[in-house]
């Protein structure tokens, strides 16, 4: 058989067909094991989560907003820990959102050139693993935070320095993509008009690429939210609620990881578990659904464009 006919071959429409037809079998095949999952993890979790309060009889509201978490003396309150997750998450955000931004302007605006240094050391942040920053957040951040502001050094504002850390390469990079997204004839008609520099980069640049940039600052705190062994060996893991930053605390994830594997499953002090982890899981699903939000408006812009 010649090249020629062999090309005939395989490129005959009976051919082509059987290959469309395993590759779109094959891809429905891999999208559908992904749905699964995910839909297996949900009902998992849920089914865990909801047996607290219809099967051990715990009431939902005294779990959400009961001060007293001490599973052995039948103590449900999780609001310490809810507190204790959205307050790390929050000041940790913002405090790692403006030298993100500066960090990506520099990088996109000021210095390109610059990019080639500070950009490798920024992504050497993102390898390093999560009990490497609290190991360097027990030996440094806690000591730090002891001798400046007292107490024991435990507590969330040690958790919101490490966090801090972890973070903010991701919103870094994300920041990074979206200031690099914005037309450049913006800025050249900015430039064209007598604007500076800096007045460009402020009122138009920055302006175009809000929405990136605040898509970049809810990956980060949904990072910083599900953060469980950097957090729990710097925060104090006190469930209780929070009256200062320098007093130790608990998060869900921190609580999560210390108690899971101390319990017997099917028990309530495992289900009252399984229920943080619910919540956990039911707040991650609305940063997805903030960042999926945020994305279809700025598609709309960009259409509108």
């Amino acid at each position: 058989m010649n090249q020629e006919e062999l090309a005939k071959k395989l490129l005959s429409p009976s051919k082509n067909s059987r290959l469309e037809k395993l590759g779109k079998g094959l891809t429905f095949a891999c999208l559908s094991l992904i749905v699964i999952i995910v839909a297996m993890i949900l009902i998992f979790v849920a089914q865990k989560g909801l047996s607290t309060f219809f099967v051990n009889g715990v009431n939902i509201f005294d779990f959400l907003f009961g001060q007293a978490w001490n599973p052995s003396g039948k103590q449900f309150g999780a609001l310490p820990m809810i507190l204790g997750s959205f307050i790390v998450t929050i000041l940790s955000a913002l405090i790692a959102t403006p030298f993100a931004i500066g960090a990506a302007v520099f990088m996109t605006e000021v210095s390109p050139k610059g990019a080639r240094i500070l950009q490798p050391a920024i992504e050497l942040l993102v390898g390093i693993p999560s009990v490497v920053y609290g190991f360097i957040g027990l030996q440094v951040v806690v000591p730090f935070v002891r001798s400046i502001f007292g107490g024991t050094g435990f507590g969330i504002l040690s958790g919101i320095f490490v966090l801090f850390v972890m973070i903010l390469p991701t919103v870094t990079f994300m920041t990074t993509d979206s200031l690099r997204a914005v037309p450049r004839h913006y800025r050249e008609a900015s430039l064209a008009m007598g604007a500076t520099r800096w007045q460009t980069i402020w009122r138009v640049t920055l302006k175009a690429a809000r929405s990136g940039i605040f898509t970049a600052v809810v990956f980060g705190m949904a990072r910083a939210f599900g953060e469980a062994l950097a957090i729990q060996m710097v925060v104090g893991n006190s469930a209780v609620v929070p009256t200062s930053l320098t007093t130790p605390a608990a998060t869900l994830t921190s609580v999560l990881t210390m108690g899971i594997g101390n319990t017997v499953m099917g028990t309530v002090d495992n289900n009252v578990l399984w229920s943080l982890a619910l919540v956990l899981l039911l707040m991650s699903l609305a940063f997805n659904s903030v960042i999926k939000l945020i994305t279809k408006e700025r598609g709309k812009k960009n259409y509108a464009r």
